[in-house]
C-alpha cells in the first residue's frame, strides 16, 4: 500500500491549499482545506476514499466517509484530481495533473504512474457526433510472476 511508511510532507501548506481551491472556484471550507492538505502534502499519489478516510482519522480530522466521497467528487469535478475507476469496484483518485497512464498491481491495491511518452496510442476511434475525446486513460494490469 502506498503511504504505509512514515508521513513525509512535501509542502502544500494550508495557505497553498486555500489558494488552490479558490483558483478552481471552490470555497476553502475547513474540511476541504484539511482534506486537501492530507491529499496534496505528500506529492503525487493515488488514494481511494477509504485510504483518505483512514489518513484523515490519523490526522484527527473529524470527517465522515460520506464527506470524503463528496469532497473527492468536488475536487475531481474542479480538475484537482483525476478519477481512476478500476474494475468497476475500486476507484482511486490521482493527485497528479500531468498527462500519464497507470499500472495497476493486481492483489496489492496499488497504482503506479506510467509517463505518457511510454505509451503510444497511435489511432483513436472517431467519437460519435456531438462528442469529443476528453482524455485517454491507459491502464496496464500487472501481477507477480509465479515461481
Amino acid at each position: 500500500m502506498e503511504g504505509s511508511g512514515p508521513v513525509l510532507r512535501q509542502g502544500c501548506p494550508f495557505n497553498d491549499v486555500r489558494q488552490k481551491l479558490r483558483r478552481v472556484g471552490l470555497r476553502p471550507t475547513r474540511q476541504r482545506v484539511s482534506l486537501g492538505w492530507v491529499l496534496f502534502a505528500k506529492g503525487d499519489r493515488h488514494v481511494s476514499a477509504e485510504m483518505l478516510f483512514d489518513e484523515a482519522m490519523r490526522e484527527r480530522i473529524p470527517v465522515s466517509l460520506a464527506t470524503i466521497y463528496n469532497t473527492l467528487r468536488q475536487f475531481t469535478d474542479a480538475g484537482l484530481l483525476r478519477e481512476l475507476a478500476i474494475d468497476g469496484s475500486k476507484t482511486y483518485f490521482d493527485t497528479a495533473s500531468h498527462e500519464h497512464h497507470h499500472f495497476v498491481i493486481e492483489d496489492e491495491n496499488r497504482v503506479i504512474d506510467i509517463p505518457a511518452r511510454d505509451i503510444d496510442v497511435a489511432t483513436l476511434p472517431t467519437p460519435p457526433e456531438g462528442y469529443e475525446i476528453a482524455h485517454v486513460d491507459v491502464v496496464v494490469r500487472l501481477r507477480k510472476v509465479e515461481g
